[in-house]
């Protein structure tokens, strides 16, 4: 039987996918059919989906699949940067030696991931990079919501594809972030780690526009 994270990334895989229709009910019968587990797994696994914004769970109707689509991201990328802008700037005022030379290891790692093209070590180095980052700023319940959309960003960007043309400047971005944590400056961390999400949503746009002209996932 396949362990509850494994459901809970095989359903959001098939809806970021479009092979769960988009806009459409779903029930925990079909889907427990669909992934040979009990009812069980599939509850919580929604439960979780749900706290990502890829479930609608409704009161006696069950669950249906929202649109994913361009306002979808923009909206989900909006969010995120709110949170993750403050979590950096409170960082900023926080970060050890220690903490600084461990953020210039990963970076390092990272950027030796991007030099061997594989796409997968960069996107789990990338969320550990900035996970590093966030957690110095103490606050767990902002975390949370950043961090239980980490597995999204990954799905749309191995859909949507990630441009080595891309590597350059998130490693800048990076080493940019990681001088204003060393000097204490909220304000530009701040002011960057903005641009750097900024960046990141603009680049996923382009690419669902290039990908489908009715700039729908369901495609």
């Amino acid at each position: 039987m396949a362990k509850i994270p494994d459901v809970r990334r095989n359903i959001r895989d098939d809806i970021v996918a479009g092979r769960l229709g988009f806009g459409s009910r779903i029930t925990i019968d079909e889907l427990a059919s669909r992934y040979g587990v009990s009812h069980m797994p599939i509850r919580e696994a929604l439960r979780e989906l749900h706290g990502e914004g890829l479930v609608v769970i409704e009161p006696n109707r069950g669950a249906r699949i929202p649109p994913i689509d361009i306002s979808f991201v923009e909206n989900f990328f909006d969010t995120r940067s709110a949170l993750e802008v403050v979590l950096t700037r409170r960082a900023a005022r926080m970060c050890s030696p220690a903490i600084l030379a461990e953020l210039l290891r990963m970076e390092g790692d990272l950027e030796r991931f991007m030099e061997r093209g594989d796409h997968a070590a960069v996107l789990v180095a990338n969320r550990a990079f900035h996970q590093c980052i966030y957690e110095q700023a103490g606050n767990p319940e902002a975390l949370a919501v950043v961090d239980r959309h980490w597995l999204l960003i990954a799905a749309l960007w191995s859909r949507y594809g990630y441009g080595e043309e891309r590597y350059v400047g998130v490693a800048n971005d990076h080493r940019h972030i990681i001088f204003a944590l060393e000097s204490a400056d909220p304000e530009a961390a701040g002011v960057l780690m903005t641009a750097h999400v900024l960046k990141a949503k603009q680049d996923m746009m382009r690419r669902m526009r290039a990908a489908s002209p009715t700039v729908s996932l369901a495609s």
